[in-house]
């Protein structure tokens, strides 16, 4: 089988950076090998060279050779394109939901699975607003202010991580959402105005929902538990619950139920130390009119 691949320039690895599997997320290299596999038996069952496969998706051949050996995490859209010149009946097309999740880096894979499950999920915050809230203009700023440097690359693949993670407020049953933000990280105009009036605007959306709280800890609050990090709780169905905080237990997960209850006094602490919920929506509705 043989395919008109035009004059059209293919593309090579320098042209799409930020594509390679990470060597230890085991499930991530299953995943691209698997998939990888796939495509070149199909390749091979329509007696299709690499060079040509790549011709018909406009990739070069080294680019086809390194996605099948499991090197190079494929685009959805080549796994669409691949699929039809390939007739491959949806069955590349079909993996596009795993490959997608292994552009995810896996602590926020692990993170976003728990977040799934949990049926309670209380944040506090210090340095940056969570991710569970941020408009997408707000986290490619923040991700962009990183040093070093991300590539363009990566902050936009971390972008999108992030907004995924907010399909738990599409949950049915939804969830219990509690946040607790400072002051300051409100009066950052991260991003310039208009980013952060939207975020602002995103607060205020959020915070309205029935299932969440959203909660202001004034600059003017001295001191709290909070000081150390960020605190985050999940607690599931089981009962059983998780716990992070950036000032105890060197900031890993914990499970013991003694940990958990440690990390539950404190935010606890903290939520009677902020702003209540009508109060922390009408302070973020007054920095908006301040714009």
């Amino acid at each position: 089988m043989s395919v008109d691949g035009g004059a059209q320039r293919l593309k090579t690895e320098a042209d799409e950076p930020g594509w390679e599997v990470d060597p230890d997320d085991d499930w991530g290299v299953a995943v691209v090998a698997t998939v990888g596999r796939q495509l070149r038996l199909r390749r091979e069952a329509v007696g299709m060279r690499a060079g040509e496969l790549g011709a018909a998706t406009g990739y070069g051949e080294d680019l086809i050779y390194k996605i099948e050996s499991g090197k190079r995490i494929p685009r959805p859209e080549f796994l669409d394109r691949a699929d039809e010149v390939l007739g491959a009946g949806g069955l590349l097309s079909a993996m596009k939901e795993d490959v997608a999740k292994v552009r995810y880096p896996k602590k926020v894979r692990d993170l976003a699975d728990a977040e799934e499950r949990a049926v309670e999920i209380g944040v506090y915050v210090c340095n940056s607003i969570s991710g569970l809230l941020q408009t997408p203009e707000h986290a490619r700023a923040a991700f962009e202010s990183r040093q070093p440097p991300y590539s363009q690359a990566e902050v936009e693949r971390l972008v999108t991580a992030r907004i995924a993670r907010q399909s738990v407020f599409e949950r049915d049953p939804a969830p219990s959402l509690g946040f607790v933000l400072e002051e300051a990280l409100l009066r950052r105009p991260l991003g310039g105005t208009m980013v952060w009036r939207g975020q602002l605007e995103r607060l205020l959306e959020v915070g309205r929902l029935r299932n969440v709280t959203l909660q202001v800890m004034p600059t003017c609050v001295e001191v709290h538990p909070g000081l150390d990090g960020r605190i985050e709780l999940l607690k599931f169905v089981d009962g059983t619950a998780t716990g992070r905080s950036d000032g105890a237990f060197n900031g890993r997960p914990v499970t013991d139920p003694r940990r958990v209850h440690i990390l539950e006094l404190r935010y606890g602490t903290i939520r009677a130390q902020a702003l209540p919920p009508r109060e922390s929506l009408a302070f973020i509705e007054q920095l908006l009119g301040e714009t």
